[in-house]
C-alpha cells in the first residue's frame, strides 16, 4: 500500500510510478526534480529519444553545444551522401557518350558551389530539427552538459535535477600520433576545405576512409588510400572487399595496403608525405580516417565511476542503463554499431523501456543492413561468407558478377557483384552482400527478408523485375560453392 506521503504526491507522480514501475520511487521524488528525462547531445539518437520520451509524457529538456542533428547531419551521413552524388556524375558525363549525348565541351567542377549548397541544405536540416523539439514541447539548452551526480548536471550556468539523464554525445575522430600528424584533416573538416585538393590522400581502411577515396576521386582529385592491413573493410564478406578493391582500382584510386604513414611535411601550400615502405608522395590535403571514440572528455561520468568497456566505451544493459540506473546512454558511445538508424531505434527502445506502458523487447542487432557509399556502392546485410561458414558450418553461396545493361552501351567496365549466403540445414538466407550502383537502395528491400527469416525457396518463388539488376537476388538458382 502506499505509504501517505507517496499517496498526496501521486497527482504528480502517478505518470512516472505507473510507466517506470519503478520500485525506487520514494516519498516526495518526482517533486524534486525538474524533468523526467535530460538528454545530453542533440544527434539523431538524442533528438529521437527526447521527442518520444515527450510523446509519452515525460518532461524533458536536451543539451547541445555544437550543432543540432549530430555527426550525420552535419560532417557525416548527410553531406557524405551529397558529395557522393556529386561525384558520380563524373561518371555520369562519361557514359552519356554512348547514349547520343555529346557534351559541348569537358565538364568542368567547382568546389565551392557544392560546398555552399551542402551548407545550405545543413542550415535547413539543422532549423527542421529545432522546430521538432519545439513542436514536441522539448527545451532546448545551448552548451556543453556536465554530469554532476545520478541525478543533476550543469549547463549553461544552470543545475538541473533530472529523474533520469541519457547521454547521447555520440563519437570524436580520433587520429594517431605520428610526426606531422597535426596536417592532417578529419572528417569533421574535409567538407569545408577552402580550396578543392586536386592530390589527396586518405589514411584509413574503414568505410570513411573508402568512401572518401572515391568520392574525391569522382570529384576529379589524384586520390590515393593507405591502410596498414592487407584490404580495407574489415569486417565485411572477403569477396565484397576483393571486388571493391579491384573497381576502386579500375577508376583510378591508388591503393597502397600494408603500408602506413610515417610523417608529414609541410612544404609551401602541400605536404610531402613519407609512407613506411619509403615511398614520398606530395598532396594537397591528407584526411586521417583512423576512427571515431566516443565523446566522453568533460562529460564528469569519470567522477562517477561508471563502468566502461575495453576500448572505452560506455557499458549498458537492455534498457540502456549504465552502473548508476538513473544514467542512461545510446548511439555510438555505447560501443554498438555506429549506424544512425541504430541510434533511432535505440532511442525508441530506451523511451519504450523507460516511459512506455511495457517493456519493449530486446533490440535485433544480428541482421542490421548498411551501406558503404564508395564507387560503386557496397549494401550488406546479415552473415559474411566466412562468418555464416563458423556459425551454421554447412552452406551454400550463390553469387554472380555482371556487367549491368546500362553499361552495354556507356562503354564503362564497371561490374555488379550479387551474393547470397544460405544456411544448408534450415534453407533460410542468412546473409545477402551486393558492389554496385545504387547497392545500399536495393539492399534495404532485401533486408526485410533476411530479417523476416525467409529461405531460399521464397527468394526462388519471387517473380523478378525485368529488367533490372536487383532481379538477379531472385533468379540465382545454382550454387557457386558450399
Amino acid at each position: 500500500m502506499l505509504s501517505e506521503a507517496v499517496a498526496v504526491c501521486l497527482d504528480e507522480g502517478e505518470w512516472y510510478h505507473r510507466r517506470t514501475n519503478d520500485p525506487r520511487l520514494q516519498e516526495n521524488d518526482v517533486s524534486e526534480f525538474d524533468y523526467d528525462l535530460f538528454v545530453i547531445g542533440a544527434g539523431s539518437g538524442g533528438v529521437r529519444a527526447a521527442r518520444t520520451a515527450a510523446a509519452m509524457g515525460a518532461r524533458v529538456a536536451i543539451a547541445e553545444d555544437r550543432y543540432l542533428g549530430g555527426t550525420c547531419v552535419n560532417v557525416g551521413c548527410v553531406p557524405k551522401k551529397l558529395y557522393s552524388y556529386a561525384a558520380h556524375f563524373h561518371d555520369a558525363f562519361e557514359d552519356a557518350g554512348g547514349f547520343g549525348w555529346q557534351l559541348p565541351a569537358p565538364p568542368s567542377f567547382d568546389w565551392a558551389t557544392l560546398r555552399d549548397n551542402k551548407s545550405s541544405e545543413i542550415k535547413r536540416l539543422n532549423e527542421i530539427y529545432a522546430r521538432l523539439l519545439d513542436g514536441a514541447g522539448v527545451r532546448l539548452i545551448n552548451g556543453r552538459a556536465r554530469v554532476l551526480d545520478a541525478h543533476r548536471v550543469e549547463v549553461a550556468g544552470e543545475t538541473i535535477r533530472a529523474m533520469k539523464i541519457l547521454v547521447a554525445v555520440g563519437g570524436w575522430p580520433w587520429v594517431p600520433e605520428f610526426p606531422g600528424s597535426e596536417h592532417a584533416l578529419t572528417s569533421n573538416e574535409i567538407f569545408d576545405l577552402e580550396h578543392f585538393p586536386k592530390r589527396f590522400l586518405v589514411l584509413g581502411g574503414g568505410y570513411i576512409a573508402v568512401e572518401f577515396a572515391s568520392i574525391f576521386n569522382g570529384l576529379g582529385s589524384d586520390t590515393q588510400l593507405v591502410y596498414r592491413g592487407d584490404l580495407f573493410l574489415r569486417g565485411f564478406d572477403n569477396e565484397v572487399r576483393e571486388f571493391t578493391r579491384d573497381e576502386m582500382t579500375k577508376k583510378g584510386v591508388r591503393l597502397h595496403f600494408e603500408t602506413n604513414i610515417e610523417s608529414i611535411e609541410r612544404v609551401d601550400d602541400a605536404f610531402r608525405v613519407t609512407l613506411t615502405g619509403g615511398e614520398v608522395v606530395e598532396v594537397d590535403a591528407v584526411l586521417a580516417a583512423t576512427g571515431r571514440r566516443p565523446n566522453l572528455a568533460g562529460l564528469g561520468l569519470d567522477a562517477l565511476g561508471i563502468d566502461l568497456k575495453a576500448d572505452g566505451s560506455v557499458k549498458v544493459n537492455e534498457r540502456f542503463e549504465t552502473s548508476v540506473p538513473s544514467i542512461l546512454a545510446l548511439g555510438d558511445i555505447t560501443g554498438g554499431p555506429e549506424l544512425t538508424p541504430v541510434a533511432l531505434a535505440e532511442a525508441m527502445q530506451m523511451a519504450q523501456a523507460h516511459f512506455g506502458e511495457q517493456a519493449p523487447a530486446p533490440l535485433d542487432y544480428a541482421r542490421i543492413a548498411t551501406a558503404v557509399f564508395c564507387h560503386p556502392n557496397i549494401g550488406t546485410v546479415g552473415l559474411s561468407e566466412e562468418a555464416a561458414r563458423e556459425r551454421h558450418g554447412a552452406i551454400r553461396v550463390y553469387r554472380t558478377d555482371f556487367r549491368p545493361m546500362k553499361h552495354t552501351l556507356s562503354g564503362s567496365e564497371e561490374r555488379c557483384l550479387m551474393k547470397l549466403i544460405v544456411d544448408g540445414a534450415s534453407d533460410v538466407v542468412v546473409g545477402a552482400h551486393m558492389v554496385g550502383e545504387e547497392a545500399g537502395e536495393v539492399i534495404q528491400g532485401i533486408a526485410i527478408a533476411v530479417r523476416a527469416g525467409l529461405t531460399k525457396a521464397d527468394f526462388d518463388a519471387t517473380v523478378g523485375i525485368h529488367p533490372t539488376g536487383a532481379e538477379e537476388f531472385v533468379t540465382l538458382r545454382t550454387p557457386t560453392r558450399r
